[in-house]
C-alpha cells in the first residue's frame, strides 16, 4: 500500500534530497504545491527543531497526511550564533542568498581565518499519519571564507568551507553528490532514516 508524505516545503533542492534519502519501498513523496493550500505557519520557534515541528504539525493538519520538515541555517561562533533560525532572513528580506551573505561577511571584516569557525545545522520533523513524532539532527563543521566562491550550491554555500574538504573548497564548489554526503541535511536524513527503519521492521 502506497504511502504518502507531504514534504513541508517548495524547495526544489530539499526535495530531490529527501526523495533520495529516504527511498523506503511505497513511499510517495508530495510537495506543498500538490496539496491544498492552507496558511503559511509562522515560524516563530527559538531553535530549528521548533520551526520544523511547527511546519511539520501545520502540514499534518491541514493534510491528514504524514508529513516531513526541516529548518537549516548557519551558525557563526564569531557572531554569537548568528544567523542561527534568522538564517534565510539575516538581512531583512527572506531568501535574499547576496544580502545575507553580504551581511555575514561584513560582521567577519577583522576576525582571523582560525576564528571563523561555523557549523550548519538542520533539524528533521516526521509526524506520521497516527501523529508519531521522529525528530533528527545533523551539523556539518568548517569555516566561513573571506569571498564567494562556486556556483553550485545556494543559501551560504558560496561561503562555508567544510572541514570535510580540508577547508579546501566551498559547499558551492562541488556537485550535489558530494555535498549530499557530509552535508548537514545528508547526515540529518541519514539518521532520521535510521530511525524510521527501526519502526518499520
Amino acid at each position: 500500500m502506497e504511502k504518502i508524505v507531504v514534504i513541508a516545503t517548495n524547495n526544489a533542492h530539499k526535495v530531490e534530497e529527501i526523495r533520495t534519502a529516504l527511498d523506503f519501498p511505497g513511499w510517495r513523496f508530495v510537495t506543498l504545491a500538490e496539496c491544498e493550500p492552507y496558511p503559511e505557519p509562522a515560524e516563530d520557534a527559538d531553535d530549528f527543531t521548533g520551526n520544523a515541528f511547527i511546519k511539520a504539525q501545520a502540514a499534518h493538519m491541514h493534510t491528514g497526511l504524514a508529513a516531513l520538515a526541516d529548518d537549516s541555517g548557519l551558525i557563526v561562533d564569531a557572531l554569537g550564533g548568528e544567523p542561527g533560525v534568522f538564517s534565510a532572513r539575516y538581512a531583512g528580506v527572506h531568501g535574499d542568498d547576496a544580502a545575507n551573505n553580504a551581511k555575514v561577511l561584513a560582521g567577519l571584516e577583522d576576525v582571523a581565518d582560525d576564528a571563523r569557525t561555523a557549523r550548519f545545522a538542520c533539524a528533521l520533523v516526521f509526524i506520521d499519519e497516527d501523529g508519531t513524532r521522529t525528530d533528527a539532527m545533523g551539523f556539518i563543521e568548517g569555516r566561513i571564507g573571506h569571498e564567494l566562491r562556486g556556483s553550485e550550491g545556494f543559501g551560504y554555500d558560496p561561503l562555508f568551507l567544510p572541514d570535510a574538504f580540508g577547508q579546501k573548497k566551498t559547499l558551492a564548489e562541488v556537485g550535489q553528490d558530494e555535498k549530499n554526503a557530509i552535508s548537514h541535511r545528508g547526515n540529518a536524513l541519514r539518521a532520521l532514516k535510521a530511525k524510521l527503519q527501526t519502526g518499520l521492521q
